[in-house]
């Protein structure tokens, strides 16, 4: 199972009480105070992980509660501090702040009609000339239509993890309480006050992967992405002659040669209206958000009654749609499957429709085409391995 978004709740552990006691010994019957601190409690820390490839692990267990600080001891003691908890994360997730999970309670749940023997009769109780109260007929009211809202809302996110050992500490756990020898003076030698230990943070989270790639390959299903992915990295993607084969975004590694490399993410096919969450559309369009090359691969053979030129605009509206400021990174036509003999009047088409973008006729299947595209993506991607990433955000 491939989860990439998760709503979880984090809380860090408690800060240990502080300890009331006074040393007693055999010949100091009265040694004064020697009440210890509490421990602190532990953190709740996320830690990116790149061998961690999705957000599964949090979609069976929601809740984190880290460990509290063990309370202050006599002999000036202080209580254990409570250990981190450690949270994997893959390269890529966003962490937002967000409102608990509280059910929806629908008014009939409390007032059934069940016993009305006409539900058009589940009204109020008026009074009628005679001064009884009888139940009258429900009021036609007009229904407002609830505003469409998004994804999510959560505002700025309070965290954008990226890079692979990057920690941010979601909770902070609470400070420990202090003992009564913190509380002696010069005028008090034998306090009995004492501080509990302090509440930790918690709160909701929503966390969300947006899958890191240098290009991203996007278009309508079954035209040739994962064929085009496996001819091009190392990935093995599920490849088969139907549409919505690929049901997950699959990232492989292009090598480019000369210790020149880049990564390719295959997004799940889009169909029309995925900008509004059509089809799954925003679990597909999130990843391609922070890659900075757009491969728009289009069918040119028109295998499933499709025309390219309908498909690219298509498929630049939904991004336009979706995100405006992704319409401004680079992109390129890769007109697929030019092997089948229906190909020259659509790649002819596609050539007068757009004729100042760079077009790449290919065959993602017999391997025609693809070193001039390999040698335009090590021109805008390639990279060496002690090169930087190139992450969009």
């Amino acid at each position: 199972m491939f989860v990439d978004h998760i709503k979880i709740h984090a809380k860090a552990g408690d800060g240990g009480h502080g300890c009331s006691s006074f040393r007693r010994a055999k010949f100091e019957p009265k040694g004064g105070p020697d009440g210890g601190d509490g421990g602190r409690g532990g953190d709740v820390i996320l830690v990116v992980n790149e061998h961690t490839d999705n957000l599964r692990e949090f979609f069976y267990r929601p809740n984190y509660n880290a460990e509290k600080g063990k309370p202050g001891q006599g002999r000036k003691m202080t209580g254990k501090s409570g250990k981190d908890l450690i949270l994997k994360v893959p390269p890529g997730t966003i962490v937002y702040r967000t409102e608990p999970n509280v059910p929806k309670v629908k008014p009939e749940d409390d007032f059934p009609v069940e016993d009305v023997s006409d539900a058009d009769w589940a009204g109020n109780f008026e009074a009628d000339e005679e001064g009884e109260m009888v139940l009258m007929p429900r009021k036609e009211e007009e229904e407002e239509e609830e505003e469409e809202k998004p994804e999510h809302d959560f505002g700025e996110p309070v965290a954008d993890l990226t890079e692979h050992g990057q920690k941010f500490t979601l909770c902070k756990g609470g400070i420990g309480g202090k003992g009564n020898w913190t509380f002696r003076t010069d005028t008090n030698q034998a306090p009995i006050e004492y501080t509990m230990g302090e509440t930790a943070e918690e709160d909701w989270y929503y966390l969300e992967l947006r899958r890191i790639a240098d290009i991203g390959l996007v278009g309508f299903p079954n035209a040739g992405k994962s064929t085009l992915l496996t001819s091009l990295s190392n990935a093995s993607p599920k490849v088969a002659s139907y549409p919505f084969t690929t049901l997950q975004p699959m990232v492989g590694v292009v090598d480019f040669g000369k210790y020149r490399r880049g990564t390719i993410a295959d997004i799940p096919g889009l169909i029309e209206g995925a900008h509004a969450n059509v089809g799954l559309g925003h679990d597909f369009l999130r990843h391609i958000s922070r890659c900075s090359i757009f491969l728009f691969v289009v069918d040119t053979a028109g295998v499933d009654q499709r025309d390219p030129i309908s498909d690219l605009q298509i498929l630049r509206k939904e991004i336009k749609l979706y995100d405006e400021e992704l319409t401004k990174r680079e992109w390129l036509i890769v007109a697929n499957k030019v092997d089948l003999d229906e190909s020259e009047m659509y790649l002819s088409a596609l050539k007068q429709r757009f004729p100042k973008q760079e077009i790449f006729p290919i065959s993602a299947e017999t391997g025609e085409g693809l070193e001039a595209l390999k040698k335009k993506l090590c021109e805008l991607a390639g990279r060496r391995p002690d090169e930087p990433k190139k992450t969009t955000t």
